[in-house]
């Protein structure tokens, strides 16, 4: 959270495109901050080619706007980037995977390893498990130090029970906190 994801995600896209190259930017369907846009905290934002659903096969339906786009335009897609990784089941990580390994494509994953209870989502899970390489992207707490948590507040007030997602339930927000600074909030210190 608050780390510049979103930016970095349309960074990379502006950099190919920049070189004339094509990409092609999708998110879980779940993620509705943006509809069919990816949102940066700075303003920048783009919509996306796709939304992919819990039950979709992500290498048929890359390989099908792929195939759709060259037939098109006569061009090549030179990367897959995906915002909010973390919502991916673990067969889609493999999926994606198979992607960049097996049709030679990039695939740029962008997500958060834990929830707001510290526990992995499935996807960020089996990305730690498989990825080529990881590059963490930091965010400070309130206190000014490296933030590793994702701390949830419903109506203002920090909570610590609930669905791992919460999305437009109500007046949900999260605070990145460092582990002492959630400690706190949770009543541990």
């Amino acid at each position: 959270m608050n780390s510049g994801k979103s930016t970095a995600l349309l960074q990379a896209a502006h950099n190919y495109e920049e070189r004339d190259q094509h990409v092609l930017l999708a998110k879980p369907a779940i993620d509705s901050k943006g509809d069919r846009s990816i949102l940066s905290r700075l303003g920048v934002n783009r919509d996306v080619d796709f939304l992919i659903t819990p039950e979709q096969d992500l290498r048929v339906e890359f390989n099908a706007r792929r195939a759709s786009f060259t037939a098109e335009t006569g061009k090549a897609i030179a990367c897959l980037l995906l915002d909010e990784a973390q919502f991916l089941t673990r067969e889609q990580v493999d999926q994606a995977m198979e992607i960049a390994v097996l049709d030679d494509v990039p695939v740029l994953a962008y997500g958060i390893r834990t929830d707001f209870l510290t526990n992995g989502f499935p996807g960020s899970i089996r990305l730690l498990e498989i990825a080529h390489s990881l590059e963490e992207l930091k965010t400070i707490c309130r206190c000014g130090r490296k933030a590793l948590f994702n701390a949830r507040r419903v109506n203002g007030a920090f909570t610590f029970d609930g669905d791992q997602v919460a999305i437009d339930q109500g007046n949900v927000t999260y605070e990145s906190l460092c582990p002492s600074c959630y400690y706190e909030m949770l009543g541990k210190s």
